[in-house]
């Protein structure tokens, strides 16, 4: 089983609302006391919040289904349902959330930010609620709303001070074992890093996180060779380290193996380009080319302590310059107000969250909440969108699961 995961699906569903209560207080030489029935609990939510100490994605391969807890039903004699506990769902620093359809959601950048995935669904009404002076013994309550419930796509983007570029068997699993406590797979065949690796390099001046990022190939920014997933963990790094391998005596030299890097770097994300950059020559002790640049050895320590200082300072120098954290980015804010629309049948549709509430929680075949919810309607300025969307008396209108024939006010 594979110890790190970037990519994977979640099934994410909020609690859903407990029923309010119908019941009537029992008195003494009173058939029917006043009504007395207590509210549903609200639903619980479904939250996702980037934490430091998870690392990968791993956990959502076998088990990607999350679920909050139900409110509890109200009760007579004004009980009312307990709310149902949040679920927490702890992701990895850098994590973004997609909808099924690739739509981006949100970036959990640093940890502690949090992103509602599923909303929980409202509790009922009791029918203590709808007590008025033309209701004095109201014989209906609310249902509990049904919860939000749906798939995500959600990807990690690794988040490292320094990535380490190259192609396949560059050196670049030998030098972040070399430099940090990480310990990748090494050995001398192409594509030995199929998943990336986090190490942290610790000196007297300066403290920062290396990414070793599987090789890259010719066409990566066009997805060859699993380009596009190994590709996004370089966006967060704030220096590159372009690796070229001096020992290859056959293939691309070193100017070619450059060539080819920085054109894919560019062709994914142009602004990868603007970003510090270190070009070095890799395994120096077995060197068959000539190379006028800097050289190391991870094998025999060669140019290591300069590589370092020169990482550590330019990772000093980006947070410097860096804007202050912004926090979670929210890709597509939660709609408001009401909105009307027309079907692929003609139909009017009426969206938004109240007016969709206030038939999906009623029990349309009681007469006494049908008119409630007609009366709620009215508040809520529906008619008024109607009329204003062109309805006309006859026409179809949909809320929801509910569904009528428009009769505009007299």
């Amino acid at each position: 089983m594979p110890e790190f995961a970037d990519e994977a699906q979640l099934h994410v569903k909020g609690g859903d609302g407990g029923a309010g209560a119908i019941s009537f207080r029992r008195e003494a030489h009173v058939a029917r006391g006043g009504p007395d029935g207590g509210d549903g609990g609200s639903g619980g939510d479904v939250w996702l919040v980037a934490d430091r100490d998870v690392a990968s994605l791993l956990a959502f391969r076998d088990h990607p289904h999350r679920r909050a807890e139900k409110g509890g039903h109200g009760q007579g004699k004004g009980r009312h349902g307990a709310r149902g506990a949040d679920a927490v769902v702890k992701v990895p620093e850098g994590t973004v959330v997609r909808s099924k359809g690739g739509e981006a959601l949100a970036d959990l950048v640093a940890a502690g930010d949090r992103w509602l995935a599923a909303r929980g669904g409202r509790g009922g009404k009791g029918n203590a609620r709808f007590l008025s002076n033309r209701r004095r013994a109201p014989s209906f309550a609310e249902q509990g709303e049904v919860a939000e419930e749906r798939w995500l796509d959600i990807e990690l983007k690794l988040m490292a001070d320094v990535a380490l570029i190259g192609l396949p068997n560059a050196g670049k699993s030998t030098l972040i074992s070399r430099i940090s406590a990480a310990k990748p797979k090494v050995a001398d065949y192409p594509f030995t890093t199929l998943v990336p690796h986090l190490g942290v390099v610790r000196t007297e001046d300066h403290e920062f996180v290396v990414a070793d990022v599987p090789g890259l190939i010719e066409g990566a920014s066009e997805g060859k060779g699993l380009g596009h997933r190994f590709l996004r963990h370089v966006e967060m790094a704030r220096v590159l380290v372009v690796l070229l391998d001096l020992a290859r005596a056959e293939g691309p030299p070193p100017g070619e193996q450059e060539r080819v890097l920085v054109e894919e770097l560019g062709r994914y994300q142009p602004s990868l380009l603007g970003r510090p950059r270190v070009v070095v020559g890799s395994k120096a002790d077995v060197a068959a080319h000539d190379f006028p640049g800097s050289r190391i050895s991870a094998v025999t320590g060669e140019g290591i302590t300069s590589l370092v200082g020169r990482m550590g300072a330019l990772v000093t120098e980006a947070r410097q310059a860096e804007p202050a954290p912004v926090g979670i980015v929210v890709h597509r804010p939660e709609p408001e107000g009401l909105l009307v629309e027309r079907g692929d049948d003609g139909a009017f549709v009426v969206r938004g969250r109240p007016a969709e509430r206030a038939v999906a929680v009623s029990d349309l075949t009681n007469a006494e909440a049908l008119d409630y919810v007609q009366h709620r309607l009215r508040r809520l300025g529906v008619d008024r969108a109607l009329a204003r969307a062109g309805a006309r008396e006859g026409d179809l209108v949909r809320i929801g699961g509910f569904s009528f024939e428009y009769e505009p006010d007299q």
